[in-house]
């Protein structure tokens, strides 16, 4: 292990202080100095190989604690060392002390500062020269330091001993035992420190070593208090080091649009893994790790420029070890020069852009992780800008954290961390890790919502809030699917949490459906619908529709993912419902990269009326996210059915029921892009404009327990596929609309009439009412609805509301060649709504996904005993309408999405 810098990071403070290192000639290489204001103690040793301060390479970070541990394995013996336990101190000596453990390959377990709710201190003790002094050990298992094997206690520095000797009497009068071992990077204890620490160690009748990497001394002047004073303030202004200004940023505001690039990534972390010792960390985790680092690395280094020579992998305060695995890990792929790692600390140091400073640049920053004590909440990192010397700029900051620090503080205001660090790097990438919580385990699969492995034609289980563990073991968790392999949709655009079903069999002919669902009571989503072909006459009618409304589009795109923003912050995960859904969590997506270089994770998930959200895939976004960060999204809102559903299947979750659309002209939701009924193209097509991906499928035999709900891909169908198309049209109007979108989330946040009323439910009833028709199932409100009645069911007739424009073109061109009638009406509050006919549609559907049967059974009767045009059955049952110029269309799909 060599770090030897090119000057010494100590002469600055050694020549103006008058500090003095003596003994061992590797102190230098492993510490510089530095000045902070602290009256018990005004110099910090400044590691060069503990990752915290100063930025280095994490193979020599990790390495420098493996070495140590190997040396404490060889001075207690195999037998002794299969008892040992590894205890390290935070918040510096964290990952130093789980490197150890590593070296030993034993059970580690580190203090705390962070209180955890719901666990009991198992002990704690005082830290008597820190800037924050109270420690507390929280195991999970308080066996972890009640054996009788050899206790090893992990610091950085071992300076009076006086740290050490409180936890051995505060753990000795706990659990005795005979054995502890001490080690530290440095020693520089003086020699009545030594003796003091022999005679307790006498008092306690116990045998006590230290190991450390070196030893010497520290030479102070006795008015060094009074030094370190005045060259601070001569350094700062007068001003103290935790509120001087930070050291090596610009010192000016940048530029919303000259800010690096944010990226977020959301890494495979093993479920139920602690992400560090906190709660303790046992050598079979440690092999899970392991096992998983080489995959984990992987998933930071795509979300990498390839460009990128400089990457600083950049942890946070205590969870110092999970970072620095991640960051050796991606040495390994990207090359050892290429990766530093470093943490953010509490400690408030003065900075000076000096080479023979070891402190060169710091960014001060507000805490982010709600801390609970009397301490500062001032928090730092330093030697990550670059200063005065552009060779130290990193081209990539990679920042790792746990869900607990993951708040708005570390995403907004002007000196949020995420903010400072996106003006000294090209691209900033945020990983979040799940703060492991005791206890948290997941239920059986038996208690999860799911539905009966046996064909039945009820479902055996009725909708319900879906159980949400906080860890769910990895092998209940299917992965998700990307394209191209499964969609058309570039693999970063969305993870489709579903099972891939393209091999199976599960189109069949509308009157075999039809007799499925009516006789035996099947659930609409256990089959598919043939794939619906549009004529070419009707393709244009598409293209012509996208023509005219892709800037209306991308400003509700806008709006709504400016709401998001501002109201969840960058922190949020899309959960578009798959499949209507998913091309608008692409373009939300997309916008966010645009106006804010935000990468977000973005899902599809699978909802099915009377049956609720897919629990596996609430699970899976559970184990990998907050609850509160998932954001569910689709396209419009009809009624108003599926924003029921969803509300009904998330109720007593973590999760946040509101959902976002681009239009609500239901008035179901409170975040929505426009209340406008106006076409969305996505409406006209199914796969071919969703990235070729089919309905979802939630049928017993195909979907077991811990199965995603099912899904094909029709890759046959590439030649017509637009997907592509719908999403680079409307995101080609992006930067026209950007403040429009801006003002647009402004009016929203201030909306009186932004809460849900119903509306579009009321007008239904009324409608149903109106026309005789006993289930309002059957009405389908709005341009997006009513053209999925025209495409996939059989339609009675369409009312317009008087005097709409070309919003209807493709309405009445499809109402036409079925042989519809359209009738105008006053006092719609939707630009059109489809009826579907009461008696002769097979494939309606009730409130539970069933057939739907009129209480009439000769048929409905509208107003003045209007009834809808002549049914012609053909072949085996199949019916069409005598009056269509393309009767088969009916046949071809009759079972619907259900709005939202």
């Amino acid at each position: 292990m060599t770090a030897t810098p090119q000057t010494w990071t100590g002469r600055w403070v050694s020549d103006r202080a008058g500090i003095v290192l003596t003994g061992s000639e590797r102190l230098p290489e492993l510490v510089g100095l530095a000045l902070r204001e602290n009256r018990k103690r005004a110099h910090l040793l400044v590691s060069n190989v503990l990752g915290k301060h100063v930025p280095q390479r994490p193979a020599v970070v990790h390495g420098a604690g493996l070495e140590l541990g190997g040396r404490v394995r060889e001075l207690l013996g195999e037998e002794a060392s299969a008892r040992a336990v590894v205890l390290g101190y935070a918040e510096t000596a964290t990952g130093l002390g789980h490197s150890v453990a590593d070296g030993l390959d034993a059970p580690y377990l580190h203090s705390t500062r962070r209180p955890v709710p719901g666990m009991t201190p198992l002990g704690g003790f005082e830290e008597e020269h820190s800037h924050a002094t109270s420690h507390l050990l929280l195991p999970a298992d308080p066996a972890l330091l009640a054996g009788d094997g050899p206790l090893v206690l992990v610091d950085d520095e071992f300076s009076t001993g006086r740290t050490v000797l409180n936890t051995i009497r505060e753990l000795h009068t706990r659990h005795p035992r005979d054995h502890y071992v001490v080690v530290a990077l440095v020693d520089l204890r003086s020699a009545a420190d030594r003796t003091r620490l022999a005679d307790a160690a006498a008092e306690l009748g116990v045998r006590l070593d230290l190991v450390a990497t070196a030893s010497g001394g520290v030479e102070l002047p006795e008015d060094l208090l009074d030094r370190a004073e005045r060259l601070i303030a001569e350094a700062t202004g007068g001003a103290s080091v935790a509120g001087a200004a930070p050291v090596g940023a610009t010192g000016a505001p940048v530029a919303s649009a000259d800010l690096a690039p944010l990226a977020r990534v959301a890494l495979d972390w093993p479920a139920g893994l602690p992400d560090g010792g906190r709660h303790g960390f046992t050598p079979r985790d440690r092999a899970r790790l392991d096992a998983a680092l080489p995959r984990l690395a992987g998933q930071l280094a795509e979300a990498l420029p390839a460009e990128a020579h400089r990457v600083l992998v950049l942890g946070f305060e205590e969870l110092m070890y999970a970072p620095l695995r991640l960051a050796d890990a991606l040495a390994g792929h990207l090359g050892e020069d290429r990766v530093r790692y470093s943490t953010t600390t509490r400690s408030p140091v003065l900075a000076v852009d000096d080479p023979g400073y070891a402190i060169r640049t710091r960014l001060a920053f507000p805490a982010h992780d709600d801390p609970r004590d009397e301490a500062s909440r001032e928090r730092y990192a330093y030697n990550v800008a670059p200063g005065g010397d552009p060779a130290r700029r990193f081209d990539a900051v990679v920042l790792v954290v746990d869900d607990v620090a993951d708040t708005p503080a570390l995403h907004r205001g002007e000196r949020a961390l995420l903010g400072q660090l996106r003006e000294v790097t090209d691209r900033v990438v945020l990983a979040v890790l799940p703060s492991y919580r005791p206890g948290a385990v997941a239920p059986s699969a038996a208690s999860s919502v799911v539905p009966s492995a046996v064909p039945s034609p009820a479902p055996s289980v009725a909708p319900s809030a879906v159980p949400v563990p906080s860890a769910v073991p990895a092998a209940s968790l299917p992965a998700p699917l990307y394209g191209p392999v499964f969609s058309s949709y570039r693999a970063e655009e969305v993870a489709w949490l579903l099972k891939d079903l393209s091999g199976v069999a599960l189109e069949a002919p509308t009157e075999e459906r039809e007799e499925a669902v009516q006789n035996g009571g099947a659930h609409y989503a256990e089959s598919l619908p043939v794939e619906y072909q549009p004529s070419p006459e009707y393709q244009e009618l598409f293209h012509q529709a996208l023509h005219g409304s892709a800037r209306r589009i991308a400003l509700a795109v806008g709006t709504v993912a400016e709401t998001l923003l501002r109201e969840r912050g960058p922190g949020l995960v899309l959960a578009s419902l798959a499949r209507a859904g998913t091309p608008v969590g692409v373009l939300i997506r997309r916008w966010l990269a645009f106006a804010h270089g935000l990468t977000v994770p973005h899902y599809a998930v699978s909802i099915v009326r009377g049956r609720g959200i897919d629990p596996v895939a609430l699970r899976y976004l559970a184990a990998h996210h907050r609850a509160r960060d998932v954001v569910f999204v689709d396209g419009w809102t009809g009624k108003g059915a599926i924003t029921r559903e969803l509300a009904d299947a998330l109720a007593g979750t973590d999760f946040d029921p509101d959902l976002a659309v681009l239009a609500d002209p239901g008035r179901c939701v409170r975040t929505h892009g426009t209340r406008d009924d106006f076409l969305i193209p996505s409406a006209c097509l199914n796969s071919t404009v969703s990235g070729l991906v089919s309905r979802t499928v939630l049928r017993p035999g195909l979907i077991g327990p811990d199965d995603f709900h099912g899904a094909k891909h029709y890759a046959e169908l590439a030649g017509s596929d637009v997907s592509a198309v719908f999403l680079d049209a409307v995101a080609a109007c992006f930067e026209e609309v950007r403040a429009a979108a801006a003002e647009g989330a402004d009016r929203l946040s201030v909306d009186p009439d932004r809460a849900p009323d119903w509306a579009g439910w009321a007008a239904v009833e009324r409608i149903s009412a109106e026309y005789g028709i006993d289930n309002v199932n059957l009405v389908k409100p709005g341009v997006g609805e009513t053209t999925r009645v025209l495409l996939r069911r059989v339609p009675w007739r369409i009312l317009a509301r008087r005097g709409a424009g070309a919003d209807l073109d493709h309405v009445r061109l499809l109402a036409a060649q079925r042989g519809v009638e359209v009738e105008e009406v006053d006092g719609l509050p939707y630009t059109c709504v489809g009826l579907i006919h009461p008696r002769y549609s097979r494939g309606a559907t009730g409130a539970d996904g069933r057939a739907a049967v009129s209480a009439e059974a000769a048929g409905a009767v509208g107003p003045a005993g209007a009834v809808g045009p002549a049914a012609v059955v053909g072949p085996a049952g199949a019916v069409g309408f005598a009056a269509s110029a393309e009767p088969a269309a009916a046949a071809e799909s009759v079972i619907i999405e259900g709005e939202s």
